[in-house]
């Protein structure tokens, strides 16, 4: 007992010499033990070892949080701001015609967008059992599914970064951030995953989920579910089956992959499954409706796209011309067309428009090879609102050539009525049958013999049968007589532009195109007020807010001048003149034709066209057409084919003028009528006019014009060896 008693005592005296460790404790030697007692203090090193490394540890974490934390403010403050608009799809800018009908869809992508009450349960349930099934317990970052795809990530899963986002997560980098792969940096994870709180504590689950459903991306030029219900399988999104919404569900995770038009379409298949059996685990569905549709092939319901697609082509070349003038003005009006959400109206008449196109591309008029190129704009002349136009004809792609603007060609004849009689008469006060000389004639101040088609001269002859036989001398002799500056006012006023002020050979033609002339015999047409041509009637931006347009005319020309011109022009369209061809049998119609021949250096045949020109009109449409090739050094237009443009003319506007009053025009009371040679002249009411010394004549008989005479102006016209008769 003594020693055990004495050992108490040690251990006590241990313990008090271990509380001050600076006092030496005595050194007593441990029974049985010839080597001392063991050293204490060693079991209390590690601890003590073990601590600094804890603290260390902490410490470290700490300092990694704070800097974590500055990194994730600083990175979430260059964060881009991001509204409503960004998440809510706005559907495709879109192009329709005067009746409301959709003609052109303007986003690369299909989209047409979905409300929350379009979206059936189950189809909800199949997207959140499937991309993110804790979707209604997080606030936009879900710890739990981001420490899952690190776990996977660490046994090499292919979830990658994607693993750990939530719905709202990805619904956010769909709408501000890119989706390449090359994108998925830390900054931009911390950035997405900031925003995403923003947007849950900003918009309801429900309203998250539904941005998403129309944001995603579902293949064939696709986006949004309800598009891609519409396009794959012709029906709303309301009237799929569970098999088809669980493919729909599945698809945005990898649009290519999980196609079910390809023709192993098994991983489709796969994929349907999968969320079919995530919505069982999610409660949404039983086993049984589960296998039920797993059950039916992957392509049940799937629409043929390929006539679709062929359709949709077809149709947009229909409209591709009238598209490209309504994007161009557009862009005037000061619209981004590359935006979603837009809804342009225009004035197009679809079914006149279809009508342009087939004669264009069928075999209603005859054209002398495949190549052979039109262009023709149609209007109303009360408002200028353009209601068709065809940009050619045989087109290899859309939004190419549109050939009824382009302004690089030569009008020929059909200026003359803008550039010498029309100014002749505005500004000379002549009247309808005022002499004219057609006699040998060369420019002022030049060597250059100007030629009539035939390369004869008629000798004095009215203005209207200079007019309606299309002689080019007696043309030139009046613009000379007009002046330059008032022709450019003139012809200027009606929406043409020129160059240079008119002189010389612009007598007989400058350059124009169908939209233009469209809007210049318009104007005629409508007693002289100038409607500049327009497509567009109106534009709903994405907000809902409706811009609407409409052009305010402008005096071009008095009523008589307006008046005096489509007296003489209805000459040529009848029986046996120059544009016989155009001839509707009762419509009161009047217009012009103009060719364009070669010169001698282009080493052309004998009566080679390059450009045949008709613009008529009622006072219901305008219509000019433009008949040529894009390579005129090449190609040419035959003798035998100079009608085509009236031709073309005939057929369209016989059809437009069906269900449209065919109405004459009403002489002005500022004209007064002279019976002139059976034929009745006009002159402006009181007013003296010159006939500048020359005998008065009555006018000819247009009995005895022919469809030849139509006149050929350009170079082969003024001086030119080349026979045009």
């Amino acid at each position: 007992m003594a020693n055990e008693n004495q050992w108490s005592r040690v251990n006590r005296n241990q313990t008090m010499y271990d509380n001050h460790p600076a006092t030496e404790p005595p050194r007593t030697p441990h029974p049985g033990n010839s080597g001392g007692p063991k050293k204490p203090r060693k079991p209390k090193k590690k601890r003590r070892w073990f601590l600094i490394i804890f603290l260390w540890l902490l410490v470290l974490g700490v300092i990694g949080a704070l800097a974590g934390t500055a990194v994730f403010v600083t990175y979430a403050n260059d964060a881009p701001n991001i509204t409503e608009s960004n998440l809510a799809s706005e559907p495709s800018s879109a192009i329709y015609d005067s009746q409301g009908q959709s003609i052109w869809k303007l986003s690369t992508v299909e989209r047409d967008y979905a409300n929350a009450n379009e979206i059936p349960k189950s189809l909800k349930q199949a997207v959140v059992s499937t991309e993110d099934r804790r979707f209604y317990k997080h606030n936009g970052v879900d710890p739990i599914r981001i420490a899952g795809a690190a776990l996977a990530n660490v046994r090499g899963s292919s979830l990658g970064m994607q693993g750990g986002s939530t719905l709202t997560q990805q619904l956010v980098k769909l709408s501000v951030f890119s989706t390449s792969t090359a994108d998925q940096t830390i900054k931009r994870k911390a950035q997405e995953a900031w925003l995403a709180m923003r947007v849950e504590k900003n918009f309801s689950k429900d309203e998250i989920l539904t941005f998403y459903m129309n944001k995603v991306y579902m293949g064939h030029g696709v986006s949004g579910m309800k598009t891609a219900s519409e396009y794959f399988y012709g029906k709303p999104l309301t009237e799929l089956s569970l098999d088809q919404i669980a493919l729909l569900a599945g698809m945005p995770q990898s649009p290519t992959n999980y196609d079910p038009y390809l023709k192993d379409n098994s991983r489709a298949k796969e994929r349907r499954d999968t969320v079919l059996n995530a919505m069982v685990k999610y409660g949404a569905v039983t086993q049984k409706q589960a296998n039920e549709a797993i059950n039916k092939p992957v392509s049940d319901g799937l629409q043929d796209l390929t006539s679709k697609a062929e359709l949709a082509n077809n149709n947009r070349k229909v409209a591709d011309a009238y598209v490209q003038s309504t994007l161009k003005e557009a862009e005037a009006l000061g619209y981004d067309t590359n935006k979603a959400g837009l809804k342009i109206y225009t004035n197009m008449d679809s079914k006149l428009q279809q009508t342009m196109y087939d004669n264009a591309n069928g075999n209603t008029v005859a054209f002398p090879s495949e190549d052979a190129q039109i262009g023709a704009t149609m209007t109303d002349p009360d408002t200028g609102r353009v209601v068709a136009q065809v940009g050619g004809r045989n087109m290899p792609i859309l939004q190419g050539t549109n050939h009824a603007t382009l302004t690089g060609r030569s009008g020929g004849s059909s200026v003359k009525p803008l550039l010498d009689y029309g100014p002749a008469i505005e500004y000379l006060n002549w009247p309808t049958n005022r002499t004219v000389e057609d006699k040998q004639y060369k420019y002022p101040g030049t060597n250059t013999t100007v030629y009539n088609w035939d390369r004869k001269d008629m000798g004095n002859i009215t203005m209207r049968s200079a007019l309606t036989q299309s002689r080019n001398i007696p043309a030139a002799r009046t613009l000379e007589e007009v002046g330059g500056e008032n022709a450019e006012k003139f012809v200027n006023g009606l929406g043409v532009p020129t160059k240079n002020t008119p002189g010389g050979s612009s007598a007989i033609g400058i350059d124009v195109s169908t939209e233009e002339e469209a809007g210049a015999f318009g104007a005629i047409a409508n007693g002289g007020t100038y409607y500049k041509p327009t497509y567009i009637s109106k534009v709903v931006t994405a907000d809902g807010t409706t811009h609407n347009y409409n052009v305010t005319g402008k005096r071009a020309m008095k009523t008589s001048t307006a008046f005096m011109l489509t007296d003489m022009m209805k000459g040529v369209i009848k029986p046996n003149a120059t544009a016989a061809d155009a001839a509707i049998p009762g419509l009161h119609q009047a217009g012009k034709s103009g060719l364009v021949g070669y010169g001698d250096e282009e080493n052309m045949p004998n009566q080679a066209i390059k450009d045949a020109w008709f613009t008529g009109y009622t006072k219901s449409y305008a219509l000019s057409v433009w008949t040529g090739y894009d390579w005129p050094n090449k190609d040419y237009i035959p003798w035998n084919y100079q009608d085509l443009p009236a031709q073309f003319y005939q057929r369209v506007m016989s059809y437009a003028m069906q269900n449209k009053p065919n109405t004459d025009w009403t002489a002005p009371d500022t004209v007064t009528p002279r019976v002139k040679g059976n034929i009745v002249e006009y002159e402006v009411k009181g007013e003296k006019w010159s006939n500048g010394g020359l005998p008065a004549v009555n006018s000819l008989p247009q009995s005895g014009e022919t469809p030849a005479e139509a006149g050929i102006s350009g170079s082969a016209a003024v001086g030119a060896t080349t026979g045009n008769n």
